[in-house]
């Protein structure tokens, strides 16, 4: 027995909630490193702090995501489902933060608030994912991603534009120092209604299959915990050891080379894992079933080979990402408006053009999702679509080095757009089908990891090699994300996805 197929309002409906969710995103990856720079006018320090004061966004998705996905796949709330409760849940507190970020009177105000604001956000985002995988029949998971992308891509256009909206329609786009904009402030609070009207409609239009009717249509089923707690059973101590010696190896790095205090979080991160793994290791081998702990860990350990080797692709892909949305405000207010005056109109207006090229590369992302990648996907596969475009990609970044005309920046993020829209759907496109029914929430939680460990990578290096290196050239970064991006492309070469059946094709 198998899924029924959905309707094109179907498909809508499904991933509708998403556009929302994304609103608050790109508010987020626009106007954060914009809110930290106007709450720090006199800090001359600031640019390489941002790295830092960011670390808050993927340290929660690392910690949120699995443990969401672990417990989405067990959960059923009657009438609200299995994903929907934490759709709703994550909307509600996203909400609130943005309601109050925009009113944080000091730097660590809106650093905390930017960790409820992204644990929130995850909350909702993760079972998304999911969600597409329960609902849809697995020749029309390509369908399913492709439409998620574009409401990815739609949101974030209406998230990236509004401040720019606001200042055309008269808001006032400047402020005392040390005061958010009302351009910002208003963007935020008309994101948070955003968001909640539109989880609200998935949550309210969709049904979700009961658990019965889910093993009618999956044949795997729950394993009760039996091959987890085998794999974990059969690993060895020598990697847990090795992610412990790793740690202390950072955490003397650190304070040998005098790098950047919040190296220390990767130092810990990394430890805190070998130990998790030890213990949930010493479980399964007495037999105990596993608890939250084991079964993540055990889970992780039995991923597939294909979700190894795209995780791969993500770590790099997410690297560049993160690399753009922490510093594209200040290359292209140094570079193009020729200003790092955080105080200056000048400084403003750049930020408020970051917010056109980012709806920039998302609008295209969106037309992209639909068009050009299921056109390349038939004709040369979704492995060597995502490939080519990882390279526009790559090619965007680098041509920041070469415009220095911010108009013709709109020129660089179509190439971004083309790889932001790829990197959306072509590697869940491929996965989906290769993942169990039973474990698919943990599983997408876990194949996030690598959507959120590259970004603490990020959050605790870049500021110590840019202060080493490259002071005063916020430019630079641009370069280290054309480079890993290159390395997400070469990656994708070792990955072959299964072959699509007709109706995947016909995205």
């Amino acid at each position: 027995m198998t899924k029924p197929r959905q309707s094109a309002a179907g498909l809508w409906n499904i991933s509708f909630g998403f556009f929302g969710i994304q609103i608050g995103f790109a508010l987020q990856n626009a106007n954060m490193s914009r809110i930290f720079q106007t709450l720090s006018p006199d800090d001359p320090d600031i640019l390489n702090k941002l790295p830092a004061l960011w670390v808050a966004a993927p340290l929660t998705g690392l910690l949120v995501q699995p443990v969401i996905g672990h417990f989405s796949d067990r959960t059923w709330l009657g009438a609200l489902g299995r994903r929907r409760p934490y759709f709703l849940a994550g909307a509600l507190l996203a909400t609130l933060a943005l309601f109050v970020m925009p009113l944080a009177p000091a730097l660590l105000v809106a650093a905390f608030m930017l960790w409820v604001l992204d644990a929130s956000l995850n909350i909702s985002m993760e079972p998304f994912r999911a969600f597409v995988g329960d609902m849809l029949p697995k020749d029309q998971h390509a369908s399913g991603y492709a439409v998620q992308t574009a409401f990815i891509g739609a949101g974030a256009v209406v998230g990236s534009l509004f401040p720019k909206l606001l200042e055309l329609w008269g808001v006032a786009n400047t402020a005392p120092p040390g005061a958010i904009p009302d351009t910002v402030r208003y963007a935020f609070w008309f994101g948070g209604a955003c968001l909640f009207v539109a989880v609200g409609w998935t949550v309210l239009t969709t049904r979700e299959y009961s658990p019965e009717e889910m093993a009618r249509f999956e044949r795997d089923g729950h394993d009760g915990g039996g091959d987890t707690i085998r794999l974990l059973a059969e690993r060895t101590m020598g990697a847990s050891i090795a992610w412990i010696a790793g740690g202390a190896v950072v955490a003397a790095a650190v304070r040998h080379f005098s790098f950047q205090q919040e190296m220390y979080l990767l130092a810990a991160l990394m430890a805190a894992y070998g130990l998790a793994s030890i213990i949930a290791i010493r479980g399964a081998r007495a037999g105990r079933p596993p608890a939250l702990l084991g079964s993540i860990v055990g889970d992780f350990s039995g991923m597939p080979q294909l979700m190894k080797r795209l995780a791969l692709v993500q770590f790099f892909s997410w690297s560049a990402l993160f690399i753009m949305w922490i510093n594209t405000t200040a290359v292209v207010a140094e570079h193009a408006f020729g200003t790092t005056d955080a105080k200056s109109a000048a400084f403003q207006a750049a930020a408020n053009w970051v917010d056109v090229l980012f709806a920039t590369y998302n609008g295209v992302a969106a037309i992209a999702a639909l068009t050009l990648l299921p056109m390349l996907a038939r004709r040369i596969g979704a492995a060597r679509t995502h490939v080519l475009g990882l390279l526009c990609g790559a090619a965007g970044y680098a041509s920041f080095f070469l415009i220095r005309d911010a108009q013709w920046l709109l020129v660089s993020e179509v190439g971004i757009g083309i790889a932001w829209a790829s990197i959306l759907a072509m590697p869940y496109a491929i996965l989906a089908a290769s993942l169990p029914q039973a474990k698919l929430g943990v599983y997408m939680g876990l194949f996030n990891v690598f959507v959120v460990v590259p970004q603490l990578l990020v959050a605790t290096l870049m500021g110590s090699i840019m202060k080493m290196w490259f002071p005063g050239q916020p430019i630079y970064t641009m370069a280290f994300a054309s480079a890993v991006m290159l390395l997400a492309a070469l990656a994708m070469l070792r990955v072959a996805a299964p072959a699509p059946t007709p109706a995947a094709q016909a995205v």
